[in-house]
């Protein structure tokens, strides 16, 4: 969630960034109304223990002084009375201070929930708007000619059927709509791009983790994953998890309620996890082939760095982005996205989208996200400020290596031939063993 502090201080900044998220601007004015309802409930609850305690204290010297007049055999009818007055005066006044406790903890809870309905402020220069708002930042590679190459270009579906590589039907046999198998061929494509990422990642030194796919609600809740979005989420009620549809959630949680050393420089991890989405509002979208499904493997990069070093770190993470998507010979561009695609923990994201010939358009194979304090607020992770005494909230940072199908969808389509087959990229071929897939 964002800086409450800074929400008190620089309101106007907050109701900008809601206004270009195209989101609820009056919620900043309900953040700042349940702080002022929780400062007040909290200075009450304070001022009545603070009377209880005086009381305690006043009853605590009469009741000295009735036991030394008891023993001194003088009359204590009055110190007495005094006494049971001060003890059911005392009584009123912790039940008092209970209520004030609970009415306080209800307005800090009010607070909390409010605050984690406003999404983090974006960045200086992130374009306002909708999905289609976005800034073009560069475009990589061109296009190829087919009408010049004197053929029409299949798409990733048919291909797949010609090579072996995609079965559609069985999946929807055995699963349902938007689930697939990979077969032959198109299982080792998989692999092989999940080792390419994986090579990628640990040359530019981040530290490989296995991480579990079902996490606790506050894991979820806490990387950001269950606020706008939760139906997209798959939940397993009786155990209360979730399944991850990234493993950036793991991920953001490995540190959570942690105090990390920096001095050294950002904490650099990757994983590799099947990702489980239920695509919630996807209805009639990419309803063809495997562009748009609800399991697939992703390689995830995550950094835990300094505030100041983040946007340096975002930067970092599309290069490498970039560094995977040119190692697969694929034309693509990259994006700044608008406000309002952001989601709700990213302050700002590029998306880096390939060309999908039969299509005619980009479509978003990778995304980095900078998501500030945003997350690591929520799950508690510090470190020692290096600024003073202390310590203050760290920054996270996400992107995408490679995912497992849409990379399929690109490479099939960019670099089919004639003839059906499909040219391995060079950067491929020693994790797929081929530089040429043939129709079976």
């Amino acid at each position: 969630m964002i800086d409450l502090k800074f929400l008190r201080d620089q309101p106007d900044v907050v109701r900008a960034s809601q206004r270009a998220r195209g989101e609820d601007v009056t919620l900043v004015d309900a953040v700042l109304g349940a702080d002022e309802r929780r400062r007040s409930a909290i200075k009450e609850f304070e001022a009545a223990r603070a009377d209880q305690k005086a009381a305690s204290k006043e009853l605590g010297a009469v009741m000295g002084r009735l036991k030394k007049a008891e023993r001194a055999g003088e009359d204590v009818t009055d110190l007495d009375a005094h006494a049971t007055a001060l003890r059911e005066k005392g009584a009123a006044m912790s039940a008092r201070v209970k209520e004030l406790d609970s009415a306080a903890e209800q307005a800090k809870d009010a607070l909390e929930t409010s605050l984690r309905s406003i999404g983090n402020v974006i960045q200086d220069g992130v374009p306002a708007g909708g999905e289609e708002d976005f800034d073009l930042l560069e475009e990589v590679g061109t296009a190829r000619d087919f009408a010049a190459e004197g053929f029409e270009p299949k798409d990733h579906l048919e291909l797949g059927e010609l090579l072996g590589a995609i079965d559609m039907e069985r999946g929807a046999k055995v699963s349902g709509s938007r689930f697939y198998y990979l077969t032959g061929v198109g299982a080792r494509l998989e692999w092989a791009l999940m080792g390419l990422a994986q090579q990628i990642t640990a040359e530019e030194g981040f530290t490989p983790l296995v991480v579990p796919n079902l996490v606790r609600a506050e894991t979820m809740a806490g990387a950001g994953f269950l606020d706008a979005h939760d139906d997209e989420v798959y939940q397993l009620p009786a155990d209360d998890l979730y399944l991850t549809g990234t493993s950036e959630v793991a991920l953001a949680g490995f540190h959570a309620d942690e105090i990390l050393d920096l001095t050294d420089g950002p904490l650099r991890y990757t994983a590799t996890s099947t990702c489980y989405r239920r695509e919630a509002g996807s209805y009639g979208k990419d309803t063809r082939g495997i562009f748009r499904v609800h399991q697939f493997q992703k390689t995830e990069m995550f950094v835990f760095c300094r505030p100041e070093d983040a946007a340096a770190e975002h930067e970092n993470l599309l290069r490498i982005e970039r560094r995977v998507l040119e190692a697969l010979e694929l034309p693509y561009r990259v994006i700044d996205v608008a406000a309002g695609d952001l989601g709700g923990p990213a302050s700002r994201k590029y998306d880096c989208e390939a060309w999908v010939p039969t299509q005619g358009k980009y479509r978003e194979l990778t995304s980095t996200s900078n998501c500030t304090t945003y997350q690591a607020r929520r799950l508690n992770i510090r470190e020692r400020d290096p600024r003073g005494s202390g310590t203050r909230t760290l920054a996270t940072l996400n992107g995408t290596a490679a995912t497992s199908t849409r990379p399929i969808v690109a490479l099939l389509e960019n670099h089919q031939q004639a003839d059906g087959s499909v040219r391995v990229p060079e950067a491929l071929r020693p994790f797929l063993g081929l530089e040429v897939l043939r129709p079976r």
